[in-house]
Formats: C-alpha cells, sequence, structure tokens
C-alpha cells in the first residue's frame, strides 16, 4: 500500500506568479490545458497500489479547490483529500502535523511532492530504486550546470551507493551539479526526524523569555533542517532521472512548462492535442484547444500553445508559445507571443501581444530555468507578456515586454511597462 502527499504551499507564496495567482490558487493554474496538480494527481494515480492522494496546503479550500478535488476523485478513482495547516510550516511542518492521517492504513511507503515543480514524474522507477534499497529518505535528482546549480538544493552523492554524502540548500559556491527536484519517496520511519526537529523546536520556544506562543514553532524545513543534518548517515538516497523537469516560480516558467507537458503528451495524452483537420485551423506542432473553444478556420496556432476553456479565437489570429485562459477572446488578425491572456481578456482587432521568452540555453543539455527577476536598476526586465484577468486591450495596439494588472482596460501601447 502506498501513498502520495503533494505540497501545494499557500497564498503567501508564489508571488513572483502575480497577477496570475490573484484570481486562483497558483496550485490549480492551468499548464497544459488541465490544473498544475494534476499532472502530479496523474503520475500518483498510475503507481501500482496507490491508495489514497493527500494535498497538503494553507489554502482556504474555497470552491474551485472543491470542486477540482471532487473532479479528481471522480477521474482517478482514488481518494484525494485537502488537509489545510493552521499556519504555514514548511516543507516538513504539515508533513509532521498530519503524520496520522499519512500513516493511517499502513503504507508502506508515500511520495511527497511539490506542486510547483513540472516533471514526467518517474515514480515507479523511484519505488523500484527505494525497494532494492529500503532507507528512509529517496530523493529525485537531476542535474543542472555550474551556475545555475546554486538555485537549487544541491547534492553530493556516493557515485556506487547513491547515498546522499552531503547536502546545501542553495549553497553559496559550487558544490555539486545534482540538484534537488522537490519529488521524494519516504518511509514511515522517515517522519521521526521530523520528530526531533519539532521538538527541538519546541524546546528552543521555551528557553525564549517569555515563552513564544507564535504558530510557527511547528515549522519544519526539510531541506535545511533535515535532509542537511542527516546527509552521511545512510539513511538518505539519491535517484538521478535524466527526465523533464523545470520549477514553475513564475509566469514565464508556467510558459516552458507548458511547452514541456505539451511535449510530453506525444507520448502520455495524444488525445489531448490538436490535430489538423479540412475546414480547421492550421496547428503547427504541440498544440491544446478546450474542447469548447472556438477558434475560427484562418488562425495559425502553434508551436505550444494552450487555449482554455470557452476561448473565442477570430480569423486570422496567430498564436505561438502562448496560453489562453478561460473566456477571453482574440479578435480578428491578433498576434500573441510569448505571452499568457489571462481570464476574460479581450484582444482587439490587429492588436499584437508580445513578451521575450526565458528558455533554457538549448546548447547546454544540463541549463535550466533562470530564477528571473522582474527588476534590475529599477527598471522592468523584459520577460514574456502577461495580461491579468478581465484585461481589454484595444485594436491596433502593441503590448510588449509588459505586465497589466486584472480589470484594465488600455487605450495606447505600451513597451516594458507594469500597468496598474
Amino acid at each position: 500500500m502506498l501513498k502520495a502527499v503533494i505540497l501545494i504551499g499557500g497564498p503567501q507564496k508564489g508571488t513572483r506568479f502575480r497577477p496570475l495567482s490573484f484570481e486562483v490558487p497558483k496550485p490549480l493554474f492551468p499548464v497544459a490545458g488541465v490544473p498544475m496538480i494534476q499532472h502530479h494527481i496523474e503520475a500518483c494515480a498510475q503507481v501500482p497500489g496507490m491508495q489514497e492522494i493527500l494535498l497538503i496546503g494553507f489554502y482556504q479550500p474555497d470552491e474551485a479547490l472543491t470542486q477540482f478535488l471532487e473532479a479528481a476523485q471522480q477521474e482517478f478513482n482514488l481518494p484525494v483529500r485537502y488537509l489545510q495547516e493552521f499556519a504555514p510550516l514548511g516543507t516538513g511542518g504539515g508533513l509532521y502535523h498530519f503524520r496520522d492521517q499519512i500513516l493511517a492504513g499502513g503504507p508502506e511507503a508515500f511520495f511527497v511532492l511539490n506542486a510547483d515543480v513540472c516533471s514526467d514524474f518517474p515514480l515507479s522507477a523511484m519505488l523500484d530504486a527505494h525497494r532494492r534499497q529500503r532507507h528512509p529518505f529517496l530523493l529525485l535528482g537531476t542535474t543542472a550546470n555550474r551556475t545555475q546549480s546554486l538555485n537549487y538544493g544541491c547534492i553530493v552523492e556516493n557515485p556506487q551507493t547513491h547515498e546522499v554524502l552531503h547536502y546545501v540548500e542553495k549553497p553559496s559556491t559550487f558544490i555539486s551539479d545534482i540538484i534537488n527536484c522537490g519529488i521524494y519517496l519516504f518511509s514511515p520511519e522517515a517522519l521521526t526526524p521530523l520528530r526531533d526537529v519539532f521538538q527541538r523546536n519546541q524546546q528552543e520556544r521555551q528557553l525564549e523569555d517569555p515563552p513564544s506562543l507564535w504558530p510557527g514553532a511547528g515549522t519544519i524545513r526539510l531541506e535545511q533542517d533535515v535532509f542537511s543534518a542527516l546527509a552521511g548517515k545512510g539513511q538518505i538516497y539519491v535517484h538521478i532521472t535524466e527526465g523533464i523537469w523545470s520549477q514553475i516560480k513564475s509566469a514565464g516558467s508556467a510558459l516552458y512548462a507548458s511547452r514541456l507537458y505539451l511535449g510530453r503528451y506525444q507520448v502520455t495524452h495524444p488525445e489531448r492535442l490538436a490535430k489538423h483537420t479540412p475546414g480547421g485551423p492550421r496547428i503547427r506542432g504541440n498544440v491544446y484547444i478546450h474542447p469548447t473553444a472556438k477558434v475560427a478556420p484562418s488562425a495559425v496556432l502553434g508551436p505550444n500553445v494552450s487555449i482554455g476553456k470557452g476561448v473565442t479565437v477570430g480569423e486570422g489570429v496567430r498564436l505561438r508559445e502562448s496560453i489562453v485562459l478561460h473566456g477571453a477572446s482574440l479578435q480578428e488578425h491578433t498576434c500573441v507571443l510569448h505571452s499568457i491572456v489571462g481570464w476574460g481578456s479581450t484582444v482587439g482587432r490587429w492588436a499584437r501581444v508580445e513578451g521575450t521568452p526565458n528558455d533554457p540555453n538549448p546548447n547546454d543539455p544540463r541549463a535550466r530555468m533562470d530564477s528571473e527577476s522582474l527588476f534590475k536598476d529599477g527598471k522592468l526586465l523584459p520577460a514574456i507578456t502577461i495580461l491579468g484577468c478581465r484585461v481589454r486591450i484595444p485594436a491596433e495596439v502593441l503590448i510588449l515586454n509588459s505586465i497589466v494588472l486584472p480589470h484594465k482596460e488600455l487605450s495606447r501601447s505600451f513597451t516594458n511597462q507594469i500597468i496598474l
């Protein structure tokens, strides 16, 4: 018997994802046509012996989250439950707080997945590795180049046994080109070190004068409090993957993740990819079109385009490397490149909405998405263009490398601007 836990964070996180996270919890943002965490749930549901999937986070259980959970349970025929933290408890605090729920039924092991990663989720391979060599912690790792590895948790392994000998979260100097993917397989005894950290934190709070009542005393950081402390003690091992992997920290990285998932649909979900048909729009590369979307036959879509529920795409529209969210309208001869068009937004006739891609270096097989900063020297850096919810772009206007906050109606062109 197996279980899976997906750590979805809370509204205080994901600030780099704004303004998109203003309208929907980040884990429910559509990537390649489905909510971000549906990719995780699909992967977990395919593992033989999976009995339950738990979501842990600090979001209020609103209507969107409730509807998603109900739909996921019906689609995958598995219990999918949300456990809300009483306060943000870090990557390990929620696991310890809900340990009784996780261990109920006596699972052999449980997967732990961060919601903000894109991957092909080699969970069955991780399970095979765990069963060959049982230890409390198995981490999924991949490689990055020397410079970009400093942005991740770095792992030094024994190349023969794959034991983690040293772990440093975002080191200041080069440690290793093996990085932590944020996907784990834990044995039940992995919760014992979390208990030790919790008890130590509580003791430290009691020694304060006066004793702290701050609820964050239950905060446990898996990476710093557990992995770094236990590395080299025979408890943590790593499984290296050569499959797709990327973080989803910003809107630009969501666009890149959409490209990776759309490409993977060729193998996993070919039915989700649009096909070029007589009398239909011209399809170039991998494109997802929701069944309720209306797309004019003269439109040209792709590569790497995702069109959401109820979207209208007019005659002569050109779409490339973009996500169009539900209810949006692209009027005749619109051109949208490297952009995300928000829910219910309208782009007028002959308007052009364009961003600048921030893709990994295609000539470096170990390159990863850079951690984008929006500003440098007080100026907005070129990046993908984001139109927030219910933005109206008039005809014949150019929006380039800009972020438009929700409910704005523009009257002129903008370049490298945040439009409040």
